[in-house]
C-alpha cells in the first residue's frame, strides 16, 4: 500500500482562512488522509502544527488541541535519538535543513513513497521518497 507523509505546511494551510486555493487543497488532503488512513505524520509535525496554528493563525488552544487529537490517529513516527542521528546524515548528504531532514527521515522510516510539502524541490527523490508539492 502506498503511503504519503504530510508536512506541517499542509496541516497549517488547512486552517488558514487567508490561504485561498492552498486551503482547499490542504483540506482535501487531510480529509482523504483521515478517511483512508494511508497518510503519516510525525510527532514533529504535530508539535509544529499546534505551535503555528495557535501563534500565527490565532486558533484557540482548545480548538488546535482537538484537531491535534484527531491528527494523532495518523502519527506513525516518534522522533527519537536514532532518528535525529539519521536525519543529520541526510542533512549532510542532501544539503537540506535539519528540520526538513527530520521530515524526510520520518517519511522514509514510515515506508512512505511520497512527501507532500512545499518546502523542498518538487519532483526530487530523496532516499526513495518523492517530494510532491500539492499546491502546484
Amino acid at each position: 500500500m502506498a503511503r504519503a507523509f504530510l508536512d506541517t505546511n499542509v496541516l497549517v494551510y488547512a486552517d488558514d482562512a487567508d490561504a485561498g486555493l492552498k486551503r482547499t487543497k490542504a483540506q482535501a488532503l487531510v480529509v482523504s488522509a483521515l478517511a483512508t488512513g494511508d497518510a503519516v505524520i510525525s510527532t514533529q509535525v504535530l508539535q509544529e502544527y499546534f505551535s503555528v496554528a495557535t501563534r500565527k493563525l490565532s486558533v484557540a488552544a482548545e480548538v488546535a488541541q482537538k484537531k491535534a487529537e484527531v491528527l494523532a490517529a495518523l502519527v506513525a513516527i516518534t522522533i527519537d535519538a536514532d532518528h535525529i542521528i539519521e536525519s543529520i546524515k541526510l542533512l549532510r548528504l542532501y544539503d537540506v535543513s535539519f528540520w526538513d531532514a527530520l521530515i524526510i527521515h520520518a517519511a522514509r522510516r514510515a515506508g512512505c513513497d511520497r512527501l507532500f510539502t512545499e518546502d523542498l524541490q518538487a519532483g526530487q527523490r530523496i532516499e526513495g521518497v518523492e517530494i510532491v508539492n500539492p499546491f502546484e
